[in-house]
């Protein structure tokens, strides 16, 4: 005789939940399958120029409309230091990311100092509102998958710009989801909560960047080149940590160019042009900061 018993209704939180979690890997799918029918431009970096430039200008309609308008609110009504708590916050939250990528990437001291500062920050500075580690002089070392992942060689491939996230690459498109999972605010169970954070955190971040995107429409004739110019270059400089005088940069240097040309020994990257802000390669037109991993520094 079978059984009658029936299996219990599923909670309706985690129903709700699920759609809503898998929003970042149906951005990332539509962005992937939009690539199979686009042109290939001549750039060998960015054999994808056609749909990159049409993804540029989604972002940045989107941007104009909600995210900037909202971000200079933001600057407006919130005093600098309740800013910087929220910035401190967030980026508290990286920290223990940056530790496990800077062990995989086997740096010992930066994943030491990101594993230090976590600690400090969220004993004794509020949950990491204040930033006690920096006053310890205890320095942040920001690190994500992708970069780890350049760090042992995986080639950058061609450049992307994803809906909403903004500017990428091949290789960090596939990390993203790895950089999403990990993080913490992903966790959270009240759905409210959770999306408030996500929305906090991309006005601050934007807010940080509108010095750099009045820049940008004032410096550069073509503003999609520009952008895609520095962000590759930034990107580099990150995998090959060319801001520190380490003596394991060989192995960084191994990572060939995007278009597929072995890198200077030093690994040095062009330096953007005069006066410009390091911000500005983080694309502050492009409202790509709802999730981890696309996070400007």
């Amino acid at each position: 005789m079978k059984s009658t018993a029936q299996r219990p209704p599923e909670d309706p939180t985690s129903i709700a939940r699920k759609p809503r979690r898998a929003a970042p890997a149906v951005l990332l799918a539509a962005a992937l399958a939009g690539l199979g029918g686009c042109a290939v431009g001549p750039n060998p970096r960015d054999p994808f120029e056609p749909f990159n430039r049409n993804m540029t200008q989604l972002n940045e309609g989107i941007d104009t409309i909600a995210l900037m308008p909202a971000a200079t609110v933001y600057r407006q009504v919130l005093p600098p230091i309740v800013r910087t708590g929220v910035s401190n916050f967030f980026g508290n939250l990286s920290d223990p990311w940056s530790f496990v990528n800077s062990a995989l990437q086997f740096h010992p001291q930066d994943a030491a100092e990101n594993f230090m500062r976590f600690n400090v920050n969220t004993f004794f500075g509020l949950g990491g509102i204040l930033d006690i580690a920096s006053e310890l002089q205890i320095e942040r070392h920001r690190e994500d998958f992708g970069q780890t992942l350049g760090r042992w060689g995986v080639p950058a491939g061609p450049y992307l710009v994803l809906p909403l996230l903004g500017p990428s690459t091949m290789r960090d498109t596939l990390a993203l989801p790895v950089d999403w999972q990990v993080d913490p605010v992903h966790y959270l169970n009240r759905a409210g909560t959770r999306d408030s954070l996500y929305v906090t955190r991309a006005v601050n971040v934007r807010s940080d960047l509108l010095l750099a995107g009045s820049v940008l429409d004032e410096a550069a004739l073509d503003k999609y080149s520009f952008t895609r110019d520095a962000y590759l270059q930034r990107r580099r400089a990150q995998v090959f940590d060319v801001d520190k005088s380490t003596s394991d940069k060989g192995l960084a240097n191994k990572e060939p160019d995007t278009d597929g040309k072995e890198p200077d020994v030093d690994g040095r990257v062009l330096p953007l042009p005069e006066n410009t802000p390091a911000s500005a390669s983080a694309s502050p037109t492009a409202p790509a900061v709802a999730f981890p991993g696309a996070l400007a520094d």
